[in-house]
């Protein structure tokens, strides 16, 4: 007989692997907590025994899918990577992003791009105005499509299947308790009228949303059709704002026109893309020694057949949209049996999808697999574990800085301290002069000569370089050696060496360093003991950095 699932009551396949569906429904679970809950909180949301919990995260935790600290167990960035190979494999962002962030710009409104995923839609690009009152959703976030301007455009193109799952839905969550992302509905609307909302959509080619999400919020959205598709939609462009601001009368007669003037852009693009280049081919990825490797090291705390598990979904990727059991297992290294048993349990739970000519391709769910949580983190919230690790390390403490805006002063942004009785004690926001701190000179030398702005060179110390010709060339030696180290430049007995921190461009977006008391080591010790750990957990934050920022902006203050 069947096995039944923990998430729910549907007969689970016989050969669908019962570890990673088990996993999967602890990253649903963290996901919609925001992406953080104590494994006692994980054992009452899935129904696993504790055992299985702990097993679960020990084995994400050592993928760098999740991070274990104390009772708690965190999403991680790395985590991302599953979202990331979703989108990277539909291409759109790649393609359309640029115009959607153009559009935010000329109308100071918030942008997004979402795409139909079964009855509801999930977004898959933000281009958010910074103000007090926020009003875009999370990429990743799944909205039930009657309450929003994109989905009675998706509507359009429902079977009458479709349409039939969708009324169950409504009949079995009226008030949309299973959408997180959206508060409940405590009086909703009927069915008929987003049935009406679906037919003046196919008529006008637009939608509005006049606040059905919550009140005030009203969104105005057009089709983003496919021509290499039919015609069909590819996605939806939506602008947001707010009845401060606009009606949604009033957003419709002002925007609308230049909404669709970008997404007549946007189609020209899909017209005139290249077809991507097949990467069938790739090298296997070593996933079975390394596996292998993790399962001797941590026995049976490590789930193999969950790990493995979780790397087919990255086998799919940029030229890798859809993929035959053949192309999975080759660029996995797994067996053809291993990557067949967690295709189809995959399928059973709407993360994968068949495509026809016996390939597979990943659904939208797959970004409600840790993507929203994480879509909108920062630099210092990815770098803070990696600077705790490292202060616990070398015994000192760590820090993580930006240049100001006017580029003559750095200013903390994440900090690490020590439990010595005398160590440095500066606070996050603290601002000081970059050309005196190995922070500050890190960032400085990133910089063309012309655009570094360092003020007057005032002596801090006997020891502080005062002189330009020599502050230059040591930035030069800075950028030529990867790091810098300062001397009681800044202060009397302070030492501290410093490294750079680059984006998935290669850019200098901020630096890391360590500091001390120059009585505890001496600079050919900072340079042989410190350093090393230092370059490394910089590697770390920036392998984090590029995997949260490749379809996500990241904040870097």
């Amino acid at each position: 007989m069947p096995a039944k699932t923990t998430l729910d009551d549907r007969a689970v396949p016989v050969e669908a692997v019962t570890p990673l569906i088990r996993g999967v429904g602890v990253l649903w679970r963290l996901t919609e907590a925001g992406g953080t809950l104590s494994a006692s909180g994980l054992e009452r949301a899935t129904g696993l025994a504790r055992s299985t919990v702990d097993r679960i995260a020990s084995t994400l935790a050592r993928m760098g899918y999740v991070r274990l600290d104390g009772r708690d167990v965190i999403l991680a960035p790395r985590v991302m990577e599953l979202g990331n190979a979703y989108l990277a494999a539909l291409g759109l962002p790649a393609l359309l992003t640029s115009h959607a962030d153009a559009l935010a710009d000329e109308l100071d409104e918030s942008v997004s791009l979402a795409v139909a995923d079964r009855d509801g839609i999930r977004f898959i690009h933000q281009a958010t105005r910074r103000r007090a009152m926020s009003l875009s959703f999370r990429i990743g976030d799944l909205l039930p499509a009657e309450r929003t301007a994109p989905g009675p455009l998706f509507a359009t193109e429902w079977t009458a299947a479709e349409w039939q799952t969708w009324r169950e839905r409504r009949a079995r969550d009226p008030e949309d308790r299973g959408f997180p992302a959206v508060p409940p509905q405590p009086h909703p609307a009927p069915d008929e009228d987003f049935e009406r909302r679906a037919a003046r959509a196919r008529k006008d080619g637009w939608a509005l949303d006049d606040q059905l999400i919550e009140p005030g919020l009203v969104a105005v959205s057009v089709p983003v059709r496919d021509p290499r598709a039919g015609g069909r939609i590819a996605c939806v462009a939506n602008v947001v704002s707010h009845t401060s601001r606009h009606t949604a009368a009033d957003l419709r007669d002002t925007l609308l026109s230049r909404l669709r003037a970008t997404v007549a852009k946007m189609e020209h693009e899909l017209r005139e893309a290249p077809q991507p280049q097949s990467q069938r081919g790739a090298a296997p990825a070593g996933l079975a020694a390394w596996t292998g490797a993790s399962k001797q090291e941590l026995g049976r705390e490590f789930v193999e057949s969950l790990a493995r598990g979780l790397t087919v979904l990255t086998a799919f990727g940029d030229g890798r949209t859809e993929l035959t059991l053949t192309d999975v297992a080759r660029a996995t290294g797994l067996a053809r049996a291993t990557a067949r048993r967690a295709l189809i349990t995959y399928e059973h739970l709407g993360l994968v999808r068949q495509s026809g000519n016996r390939a597979f391709a990943l659904t939208p769910r797959v970004l409600s697999l840790g993507f929203p949580p994480l879509s909108r983190t920062s630099l210092p919230r990815i770098a803070t574990p990696h600077l705790t690790e490292l202060a616990t390390r070398v015994h000192e403490s760590t820090s993580l800085a930006v240049l100001t805006p006017s580029g003559d002063e750095i200013q903390y942004t994440a900090r690490a301290a020590t439990g010595r009785v005398m160590s440095v004690d500066v606070t996050v926001g603290t601002r000081l002069p970059a050309y005196a701190t190995s922070l500050g000179r890190v960032l400085l030398a990133d910089l063309r000569p012309a655009d570094r702005h360092v003020g007057p060179l005032s002596p801090l110390t006997p020891h502080t370089t005062t002189d330009p010709a020599t502050l230059t060339a040591t930035l030069d030696d800075v950028r030529k050696q990867g790091y810098a180290l300062v001397d009681e430049e800044l202060e009397a007995g302070l030492r501290s060496v410093a490294v750079p921190v680059r984006d998935r461009t290669g850019r200098v977006v901020a630096a890391l360093n360590v500091a001390m008391h120059a009585a505890r080591r001496s600079v050919e010790e900072c340079v042989r003991e410190v350093l090393p750990e230092l370059a490394e957990t910089a590697g770390r934050v920036e392998g984090d950095l590029r995997v949260a920022g490749r379809f996500a902006r990241v904040g870097v203050e």
